[in-house]
């Protein structure tokens, strides 16, 4: 594989770290810059709300320009707004890097596979993507819970800088190993894109990607005062959590695979969504005792990450069925949609703490994971050939 898609995972792997990191943090900035608990956690929240709503919009409005040079850029901006983040004076400050750099991050996402698969053969794009996309995976696994380890440790405005560290090394790779050469296929106007959602079966798979994987971050946006202040581990035992956390992330992401493959999207997301229901009752009985929580917790990462594989596949196995032309589009919109349910869930979890507290948030991830289940099974009931593709 070219040096370049390296760089390239060197710039997924800083995006995925300062996206979560922060999941770790929350009970420090709150404190630093003196909001409360839901306040710091709109940082998550609004960060996804960012992607989804940017993305599109920042595509379709840079779509004619040279890859290369805005895939440089955006980078660049990336960067640039985690060095603001770490001298933030305010909150407000924080949050306003925090928006700009997801509209970065998001249009980052489809101007780098589009550079990424121009390196390869057709026959090995899948490949070169998987490779950039890599980052991702290892930012969750050690990223995350070493970037909050180090903001405990050194103070949370920490992670930030070593995100800009690494944003500069991949700056500074994709403008020596990025061939200047780069085909450019626009996605179209925004109000083309939109058309796309007309179509009711894609629609309710983008639903229930929101709905599905959105109860996952009613919780874990709050995991670390829920473990310090209702389970009663000590700080840097959150670090642990994020890593197991983490590692099982990736079986389930690799798991979740295997499923779609075997199954087809509904059956696999039925049997993944029970798995939910099952994790966030268990997270809710077993929250007092930190042994049977961390089992849990483990569980649940594996369920939770196998989701996007199966609906990414189930959307694409759709797509070409009802809009083979915009297959990049469609995926798209489902990489949105996944965001939505991050914000959303966040969104939730900080009105529950301010609310009933941090005990009810398993209960609305439950009322999410639930209602998911029905999706799958009622709205996403095989009544057409275009549902039956893949077993879907």
């Amino acid at each position: 594989m070219p040096l370049a898609l390296y760089a390239l995972a060197v710039a997924t792997f800083a995006i995925g770290t300062t996206e979560f990191v922060i999941v770790g943090l929350i009970p420090e900035i709150a404190t630093d810059l003196g909001v409360s608990i839901p306040t710091a956690g709109l940082l998550v929240s609004l960060y996804a709300l960012s992607i989804t709503l940017g993305t599109p919009i920042f595509s379709a409005l840079t779509s004619a320009l040279p890859r290369r040079e805005l895939a440089i850029g955006l980078m660049a901006l990336f960067t640039i707004c985690n060095l603001s983040a770490a001298i933030s004076p305010n909150y407000a400050t924080l949050l306003l890097s925090r928006i700009v750099m997801a509209v970065a991050h998001g249009v980052f996402f489809g101007v780098g596979a589009a550079c990424a698969s121009s390196l390869v053969l057709k026959s090995k794009a899948g490949s070169a993507i998987a490779v950039m996309m890599g980052g991702l995976t290892v930012a969750m696994v050690a990223g995350v819970p070493f970037g909050s380890w180090i903001g405990q440790l050194f103070g949370w405005r920490t992670p930030f800088l070593v995100v800009t560290g690494m944003g500069t090394v991949a700056v500074l790779g994709l403008t020596w190993l990025l061939p200047f050469e780069i085909p450019n296929e626009p996605p179209g106007s925004f109000a083309s894109q939109l058309t796309l959602l007309g179509n009711r079966h894609l629609a309710t798979m983008y639903l229930l990607t929101v709905v599905g994987f959105g109860g996952t971050f009613v919780v874990f946006t709050f995991l670390s005062p829920l473990l310090t202040d209702i389970t009663g581990v000590p700080k840097e035992a959150v670090n642990i959590a994020l890593l197991i956390f983490g590692a099982t992330t990736v079986v389930g992401n690799l798991a979740g695979g295997k499923l779609s493959d075997l199954l087809g999207t509904r059956r696999a997301m039925i049997i993944l969504l029970c798995g939910l229901v099952v994790s966030f009752i268990a997270i809710r009985l077993a929250i007092h005792n930190e042994g049977a929580t961390f089992a849990v917790i483990a569980v649940w990462g594996a369920f939770a990450f196998a989701i996007p594989p199966v609906m990414q596949a189930g959307v694409v196995a759709t797509a070409k069925l009802v809009a083979p032309d915009a297959l990049g589009t469609a995926s798209g919109f489902n990489i949105a949609a996944f965001n939505l349910g991050i914000s959303s869930g966040s969104f939730i979890g900080g009105q529950l703490f301010k609310g009933p507290g941090l005990l009810a948030t398993p209960y609305a991830s439950i009322g999410m994971a639930t209602l998911a289940l029905l999706i799958a099974v009622v709205a996403l009931r095989p009544r057409s050939a275009i549902l039956d593709v893949n077993g879907a």
